[in-house]
């Protein structure tokens, strides 16, 4: 059976949380439940590190604006996971379908991670914190239950994350005035603290 669908999966995955991607796919291959997770996945360290970076984003990824200076440090590293976990999973070293592999994974995931930064933006416009982690949680969650699922069904799990990513997109541009309004406080924020260090008086008069 063609690895494709795991692939696309596990990009879409990683591009919300790639530490969650990693730990997951390892242990599912450590414990024996699927034969698709190469070893290097599943080696101690490698479990080790990815649980300790999953729990430091747990926890950033639940405060407000904290969550996206996380994204914003994670615009590279979730792409770039996925492209190495999706090229990991095809296996075949430099072969051309590893390649291809690590070509979904990667821009998959660098789908994902755009909308999920736009959502949190149009999220962290709400002047209550509860919202932030309600979407956090339910993101843990969609990508736990996902990837669990993509090792049993992974064609019909690779349809699900494609339908996610797609309704992704739908509601990042109709949250689009909420980012905008998001970037300009955040803009006039920085402009004010420039001032204030400058002692230029603010507002102008």
């Amino acid at each position: 059976m063609s690895v494709l669908p795991l692939v696309f999966t596990s990009g879409w995955a990683s591009g919300i949380n790639a530490y969650a991607v990693v730990l997951l796919l390892g242990v599912f291959g450590a414990t024996g439940l699927t034969d698709e997770v190469p070893a290097s996945l599943q080696r101690t360290d490698v479990l080790v590190v990815a649980a300790v970076l999953f729990l430091c984003e747990v926890v950033a990824d639940k405060i407000p604006y904290v969550d996206s200076v996380w994204d914003a440090v994670h615009t590279v590293v979730r792409p770039v996971a996925g492209a190495v976990v999706a090229a990991l999973l095809a296996g075949e070293s430099g072969s051309l379908p590893q390649l291809a592999a690590a070509a979904v994974g990667g821009s998959t995931a660098l789908m994902s991670h755009l909308v999920k930064a736009g959502t949190r933006m149009a999220v962290n416009s709400s002047p209550e914190p509860f919202s932030n982690v309600v979407v956090s949680i339910a993101e843990d969650l969609g990508v736990a239950g996902i990837v669990t699922f993509a090792i049993f069904h992974p064609v019909v799990a690779a349809f699900v994350a494609g339908a996610l990513l797609l309704l992704g997109f739908v509601t990042v541009a109709f949250l689009a005035s909420r980012i905008r309004r998001f970037l300009r406080r955040r803009a006039r924020r920085r402009e004010e603290r420039r001032l204030a260090g400058t002692g230029s008086p603010w507002p102008p008069r």
